[in-house]
């Protein structure tokens, strides 16, 4: 891993998962990127004239210095980073800027049970999500070293997850993970027999070409059954696919990725279907 795009809005939840940017920034010995996304009224930047001009620089100005007081935390001492802020509320610029320094991950925070706020101007975490080729992961609580020696990843192990599963595969061995694959199994409509769970992982593993073990966990909802499962093995990241175009409110099985980011204590990653 080698760089990491972490944005910003100065907010305690945006510094929580700087933080944690920095602690993997760390043992990876990777670069931060850290950007903040200005809000100029488009009232101001539609105005002509001197005094609408200068009033944009002062703007401009006055957040380019909070972002440099920001920035001056203990925990970035000997971190390697680059301040980036750009002056509209684009939000596909974060994808843009990932492909330009050819980002790993993107490290954001969210608010938690209320569901995902916006975590800097403009935009939110599930906008992120929707639009980032790359693997984002969602910080919510306070981390004193992150760790993840326990990452699971949930899905519902069709054909079109097997990019995801290998970007797992990848995350886990950056962080030294013990990676815990797993199918969450429903009564009703999607409920599999034994028989027919297996041939269904056996079958992507095989189009994987990926040799691991893969537990089949029983609940009532698959939300449940994720959170329940990785409290039962004392997770330290729960890893989730999405679909891009749907963002993470069309998770696998139907509308529950957005509530496993919202009420996980445990740190999520999102991969792009």
């Amino acid at each position: 891993m080698k760089s990491i795009i972490v944005p910003i809005d100065f907010s305690e939840q945006s510094e929580k998962a700087l933080k944690v940017a920095a602690d993997i920034a760390k043992q990876q010995d990777a670069e931060l990127f850290i950007l903040h996304m200005l809000e100029l009224s488009p009232s101001i930047m539609s105005e002509s004239g001197y005094v609408a001009q200068e009033q944009v620089v002062h703007l401009i100005k006055m957040g380019e210095q909070r972002f440099v007081d920001f920035l001056d935390k203990p925990y970035l001492k000997g971190v390697k980073m680059t301040p980036i802020i750009k002056h509209y509320k684009v939000f596909s610029e974060v994808d843009e800027i990932a492909r330009k320094h050819n980002a790993d991950l993107i490290v954001m925070g969210s608010h938690g049970t209320d569901g995902l706020q916006e975590i800097f101007i403009g935009s939110n975490t599930e906008r992120v999500v929707r639009s980032s080729e790359i693997p984002v992961l969602v910080i919510k609580g306070d981390i004193e070293k992150f760790q993840a020696d326990r990452f699971v990843f949930a899905c519902d192990f069709k054909e079109e997850n097997v990019p995801a599963l290998k970007k797992a595969v990848d995350i886990a061995k950056l962080f030294k993970s013990k990676l815990y694959p797993v199918y969450i199994n429903t009564p009703g409509d999607e409920f599999l027999s034994t028989e027919d769970t297996y041939t269904r992982i056996s079958k992507l593993l095989n189009i994987a070409k990926l040799g691991l073990e893969v537990e089949i966990y029983n609940d009532y909802t698959v939300e449940k059954g994720v959170l329940n499962y990785g409290e039962t093995i004392a997770a330290d990241l729960i890893g989730i696919p999405t679909h891009g175009r749907k963002g993470l409110s069309h998770f696998f099985m139907g509308s529950i990725g957005e509530d496993i980011a919202n009420h996980s204590n445990t740190p999520v990653i999102t991969f792009k279907i």
